[in-house]
């Protein structure tokens, strides 16, 4: 099931877990320079990956949370060979964070939050 975990996030929803588990785009700064830079720049401006700084302008101005963290996942492209952008996912992406929406949780890698809390603050 894709969730919009940051628009969860931002519309008041419960995270819960321990509060040692760091979600921030800071974090995500950390993690983008060792996972993203060499090929999306250290701005994110592209290079051999694409310009990440421009997502909410092609995508009418909002950020495209799912289709970024699905991307950084590897979702729908296991398995595809002419994927040139690693399926994080199918590494890990650290411990999960339980994201609470109308009753419902939904486990999300830490790591994936914090990139893609990173990747929003790029926009421009």
């Amino acid at each position: 099931m894709r969730v919009s975990v940051l628009f969860l996030l931002l519309a008041g929803c419960v995270s819960y877990g321990p509060s040692e588990w760091d979600i921030s785009a800071e974090r995500g700064a950390r993690l983008y320079d060792r996972m993203c830079a060499s090929c999306h720049g250290a701005d994110g401006t592209g290079g051999l990956g694409p310009d990440l700084t421009q997502l909410s302008a092609r995508n009418g101005g909002t950020f495209p949370d799912e289709f970024v963290m699905g991307t950084i996942d590897g979702l729908d492209r296991h398995g595809d060979a002419d994927a040139v952008m690693p399926e994080f996912g199918a590494e890990g992406l650290g411990e999960t964070v339980i994201i609470e929406h109308d009753g419902f949780g939904t486990p999300v890698p830490a790591d994936l939050l914090a990139l893609t809390a990173y990747v929003e603050s790029l926009q421009r």
